[in-house]
């Protein structure tokens, strides 16, 4: 067959569209396929125990006694009856086995200003009792610390307080591969940039790779939404980050009460804080960032308890359905319904998902024509599902054909992981 265009015009393109390549290829290298966890677990600095998980999975299953137990407290919240029956074993093995998915130590709002002799002497504690937590297996998956932060009043405190924190971590036991820190309050990406110097910093002191600390931004200020000339800023974090940034999550409540909305209606479903969230979603699109949603702070105890669980399980479902698989948690008695109403979520989306998936699989043809950016997303949703605890490997196989690592290779398949491991 013959073609028209000259040899040399292929060189032309390649040339002329080589910064698009390289920008592409790293501002836009999409999700890595590594765990997320569902959640994060924020204590107060001077909480944190060593077996803090398993006191938080053994209040949260009394909880959910006090309703008559996972399967009624499931069919309370509005699940039904036949998701109810598959998940309640599901959620109770989680609550035994692994309560908390992501830990993280507060030093910011959750512990406040205590002065610094307090503050140094809880870092050295909270580090302490993490470290024993690795030593003996009982860590999550996940752990971490808040620190304050670079505002000006708190930014010397908060970087004494990650370096305390890291260095007597990377003393005694080394760094967890879940070790996650997170930078609050950030109001400009100056404040982005001054977080990648620091850690680059500790990097350095301790020999460690470049690149092996990352951090998580709040979103929780209105300048990073909109700034002084309509734009976004929140959009330039990737690249304020310069490849250290792991996730954006929303601040539920400082983001509502600095716009101005009183606190009976301050809230994850807020239009307001809709609209941070979508912008958010569209600033870290395609950049391998994850996206968690903020928290409820009406806690399913006392005479309010069924209310709170009612609300707490629509708001996890809620976030799921809108993309972002990742909430944060504030009480033992949440965790019941969080893992009840994200199991109901995976759960009621397996059985379209898994004969969708099968068609790939077998290469025939089904009711939907899947293009492959919808199979990569059909992909990823039964592998976080997996990952979770709320589908098994072995139904995934039995019902779909793909092993796991075939599985993560078409829910990352720029840079499918390997490791399996299923809670």
């Amino acid at each position: 067959m013959r073609t028209a265009l000259p040899r040399t015009l292929q060189a032309s393109i390649d040339d002329r569209l080589a910064d698009t390549d390289r920008l592409l290829a790293t501002a836009d290298p999409g999700d890595d396929g590594s765990r997320q966890p569902v959640h994060t677990v924020y204590v107060p600095g001077d909480a944190v125990t060593p077996d803090l998980p398993a006191a938080w999975g053994s209040a949260a299953l009394a909880a959910a006694d006090s309703a008559g137990g996972i399967e009624a407290l499931a069919l309370a919240v509005g699940v039904p009856a036949d998701v109810a029956a598959s998940v309640a074993p599901l959620v109770e093995r989680k609550l035994a086995h692994e309560p908390i998915e992501d830990l993280r130590v507060d030093f910011e709002d959750g512990y406040g200003d205590r002065g610094d002799d307090a503050e140094d002497a809880d870092v050295a504690r909270a580090a302490e009792h993490v470290a024993s937590a690795i030593e003996a297996g009982a860590a999550p998956p996940f752990v971490g610390i808040r620190f304050k932060s670079f505002e000006a009043a708190t930014r010397a405190r908060g970087i004494r307080t990650l370096d305390l924190f890291t260095t007597a971590l990377v003393e005694r036991v080394g760094l967890p591969d879940g070790f996650a820190l997170t930078l609050p309050k950030v109001s400009t990406l100056a404040q982005v940039e001054a977080m990648a110097q620091v850690v680059a910093a500790l990097e350095r002191a301790h020999g460690l790779p470049d690149g092996r600390l990352r951090f998580e931004v709040q979103v929780e200020t209105a300048q990073l939404v909109l700034g002084p000339e309509g734009d976004a800023p929140v959009a330039g974090i990737p690249h304020a980050g310069r490849g250290r940034v792991s996730g954006l999550h929303f601040g539920t409540y400082d983001y509502t009460a600095a716009l101005g909305i009183a606190a009976p209606h301050q809230s994850l479903e807020h239009p307001a804080a809709d609209h941070a969230k979508a912008v958010m979603q569209l600033a870290v699109a395609g950049t391998g960032i994850r996206l968690s949603d903020g928290s409820s702070n009406v806690l399913p105890v006392g005479d309010r308890a069924d209310e709170a669980w009612r609300l707490h399980a629509r708001l996890v479902r809620r976030s799921l359905e809108r993309g972002f698989p990742q909430g944060w948690d504030l009480h033992p008695a949440q965790l019941p319904t969080r893992f009840i109403a994200t199991y109901a979520y995976y759960r009621d989306g397996w059985p379209e998902a898994a004969g969708r998936l099968r068609h790939v699989h077998d290469r025939t043809a089904g009711a939907v024509l899947d293009e492959p950016a919808t199979v990569r997303a059909l992909a990823g949703f039964v592998h976080r599902g997996v990952r979770c605890g709320a589908i098994t490997a072995e139904e995934v196989e039995r019902d779909t054909g793909l092993d796991a690592s075939a599985l993560a290779a078409l829910a990352s398949p720029r840079r499918a992981s390997t490791d399996e491991e299923v809670p």
